[in-house]
């Protein structure tokens, strides 16, 4: 059986409290395997291709902008069932309800912002994975 792979963002609010490294341990602590690993500042462009999906809806532009706020880390973590495992150890979206334990009930709360700032993004199946990954790390 073939490894499964998803990606993982940090996104600027992680990178700005300085919690990459937490992240990363939690996944490594999990059991996957870090392929690769990448700090930028997201333009405009790669944020449209990664959120088409969500465009036209009221919390796309927030959302756009909140994520060309700073720096991200994009990772692609590989392991038996890591879509789901990551999507479980990140926690639900909204972080005041997330549980305990996991990395938006530890570590991210309601900023009163326009958009959910918490902390990680990780692919929801599959085929968003493939997608995702090939837009934060484009083969040449």
């Amino acid at each position: 059986m073939s490894a499964e792979k998803t990606l993982i963002l940090v996104k600027p609010d992680g990178v700005r409290r300085g919690l990459t490294g937490e992240v990363i341990s939690r996944i490594e602590a999990k059991g996957y395997s870090i392929e690769a690993l990448r700090l930028l500042n997201a333009d405009r462009a790669l944020l449209e291709k990664h959120y088409a999906e969500h465009a036209g809806k009221p919390f796309y532009e927030p959302l756009v902008e909140f994520m060309m706020s700073g720096p991200i880390v994009a990772i692609v973590a590989t392991g038996n069932r890591v879509i789901e495992g990551f999507r479980s150890l990140a926690g639900a979206t909204d972080p005041t309800v997330a549980a305990p334990g996991t990395i938006r009930g530890d570590l991210a709360r309601d900023q009163g912002t326009k958009v959910v700032q918490n902390i990680v993004h990780g692919s929801d199946s599959p085929e968003s994975a493939a997608r995702e990954i090939s837009i934060f790390f484009p083969t040449n």
